[in-house]
């Protein structure tokens, strides 16, 4: 079994979020994002790699979705209602709410810039009607096969991360989510899962944030800065996010200030454009984010030129858009297209308010869930790799940074079922204990300035037992002990033996020519009971049995050889004028390493 993972967006970039998973048989796609940064057909994910004909029904199980960011739901209008999928659409209820706002405020800027119209209003519409809402931790079940599950995941409103389960395959898709709680959002919540893989975003991959009331401090100082000296400030959002954190925060210090300048916000309906050419400083949160079009870009464009203006960039911006050239230094021209270029003499203040979590939030969700395996997307390559190799060497969890059409493919879980006999479950009943000590202070010494190692006495009873697990045809898996291995296959049992004729020196002096002499002067009950104090006084391990004529220790078994051409005597052990009495041994080969310190011991030894 495993689990194919087609990355069709966010592979080592940020942008079009979209992957499907083919877990066990089923298909989810997740996320099904476009790329703020592309107007062309770069714009939405490859969607022929998922379907050559355009079976999309068929080819899918779900389409899970997020949250309502247009890099995680923009292309879903434009797949259901213009390449045709009419299959079933996860989300949680607050998502399904406010993704059509986000949607058609999209669809309005495209027109203000002249795009090619990628889907209407009715197919917004229509793409909604597809959407079975989800609430959170509900665990819903798609088939007879396959579980999901929605967690709480900071970030936006309605955002969540999902769990999905088809036998004994679990994964986790993360979407985006936040670590540490804001003014207006919690910090991400999840179970403690057993997953074989964890799919997490990397946007912040080795960003380590600092507090954030000292980012708070910083942009209200720049925000006020500005508007004390006349300027307007621009502060590019989405309609829904960062923008009604930083309008809670502006309101509180506002208030606390007492400051009369006016806040504007450009999502609101019928909101008075003209405004932004008014006398006197201003606020304007103003959409979309990033600047890629529409209204915030509008504005920039008056209000660029004026070098008591403020652009604040509360948040990530995508590769190719206005805002990531004015993050990436401080431009003094930006060419719009090749008949359109904007004088840029007003300030620029990047902050992070970004809701995704940082390096230390994606390490300690990858720690806390522990899954076999980890994909990251949603992110930039070279940071990728560092948090890949973090990932790795830290927490032992092997992880991949696919890129864009690329395939990975990991092993999947899967558990047999096995009944058990009632001579193993005994087996598994019988005590197990096991004596250690270890030295300790011992208190009443405490009060004086001495104190006293004293050695205690633990005993554990770690119960394990050893079986066998039988597979036949045609019937249920069964755990047998491997005592009734034998019996089931109508086999007898088999045990090798070793077998060895050791010679032993004798502490005295008369000439015996032969084994039998040897044997005149000595019983060997005697002989044995002398061998045995010897092994008493070497020996650490195993408890010694004097059997009379013979010795026993664990399957090692002594007894004195009388046979003069004893076939386990080797030809090199026969010692010219020495006077030894040979003793043969055989043991199992469980008792291997025992024996053969058993025989160095007598071979250093003297009777």
């Amino acid at each position: 079994m495993a689990i194919d993972c087609l990355v069709l967006g966010a592979g080592q970039e940020v942008g079009k979020s979209c992957m499907v998973v083919s877990i066990n048989g089923k298909r989810i796609m997740f996320d099904c994002g476009m790329h703020m940064g592309y107007t062309d057909s770069r714009r939405y994910p490859d969607f022929s790699l998922i379907s050559k004909t355009g079976d999309f029904d068929n080819a899918l199980t779900c389409v899970i979705v997020t949250h309502f960011h247009l890099d995680h739901i923009g292309a879903l209008p434009y797949f259901t209602e213009v390449c045709g999928y009419k299959g079933p659409i996860y989300m949680t209820y607050p998502t399904k709410a406010l993704a059509p706002l986000m949607l058609e405020d999209y669809r309005k800027n495209m027109d203000r810039r002249g795009e090619d119209e990628q889907f209407t209003s009715d197919h917004i519409a229509e793409c909604m009607k597809k959407v079975i809402p989800v609430d959170l931790k509900q665990t819903v079940q798609v088939d007879k096969d396959l579980q999901i599950r929605a967690y709480y995941a900071g970030h936006v409103i309605g955002a969540a991360m999902f769990y999905a389960k088809v036998g004994d395959a679990a994964m986790v898709y993360t979407g985006d989510y936040n670590m540490t709680p804001d003014r207006h959002l919690g910090a991400a919540q999840i179970d403690r899962l057993q997953l074989d893989l964890l799919i997490t975003e990397s946007t912040y991959a080795t960003t380590i944030r600092d507090s954030r009331y000292g980012r708070e401090r910083e942009f209200l100082k720049a925000v006020h800065n500005c508007v004390a000296a006349g300027g307007k400030v621009l502060i590019p959002t989405f309609a829904l996010g960062r923008a009604q954190e930083l309008c809670i925060l502006l309101e509180d210090y506002w208030e606390r200030m007492n400051l009369k300048v006016p806040i504007y916000f450009s999502a609101v309906r019928n909101f008075d454009r003209s405004l932004i050419n008014a006398p006197g400083p201003c606020v304007l949160f103003a959409t979309p984010g990033m600047i890629v079009g529409g209204f915030s870009l509008e504005v920039f464009m008056q209000w660029a030129p004026s070098e008591n203006n403020l652009v604040t960039l509360p948040g990530y911006c995508v590769a190719g858009t206005i805002g990531h050239k004015l993050m990436s230094g401080k431009p003094t021209k930006i060419d719009l297209d090749k008949d359109t270029q904007i004088n840029v003499r007003c300030q620029i203040h990047q902050l992070s308010f970004s809701p995704h979590t940082d390096a230390k939030g994606i390490m300690d969700l990858v720690k806390f869930l522990s899954p076999k395996h980890a994909i990251l997307v949603h992110g930039e390559k070279p940071k990728m790799a560092t948090l890949k190799e973090r990932i790795q060497s830290e927490l032992g969890i092997q992880c991949y940074c696919p890129a864009n059409n690329e395939t990975v493919t990991i092993p999947s879980t899967h558990y047999v079922k096995a009944d058990a006999s009632g001579t193993f479950i005994r087996s598994c009943l019988n005590p197990n204990f096991k004596f250690s000590t270890r030295s300790s202070t011992d208190k009443s010494y405490l009060d004086s300035n001495k104190s006293k190692a004293v050695s205690r006495l633990s005993v554990s009873d770690d119960r394990a037992t050893e079986g066998i697990l039988v597979v036949e045809k045609g019937k249920k898996a069964k755990v047998i002990h491997q005592d009734e291995i034998l019996h089931m296959l109508g086999e007898k049992k088999h045990e090798i033996q070793f077998a060895y004729c050791i010679p032993m020196p004798m502490a005295r002096t008369e000439d015996l020519s032969s084994t039998s002499h040897m044997l005149c002067g000595f019983d060997k009950s005697t002989l044995i009971s002398r061998l045995s104090m010897i092994l008493s006084d070497e020996l650490s391990e195993g408890n010694i049995l004097d059997l009379g004529e013979e010795l026993q220790v664990e399957s090692f078994r002594v007894s004195v050889c009388s046979s003069d051409n004893c076939p386990h005597r080797l030809s090199s052990s026969l010692q010219n004028g020495s006077e030894s009495v040979f003793f043969c041994c055989n043991w199992s080969v469980a008792d291997e390493k025992l024996a053969w310190k058993i025989i160095s011991i007598m071979k250093n030894s003297t009777l």
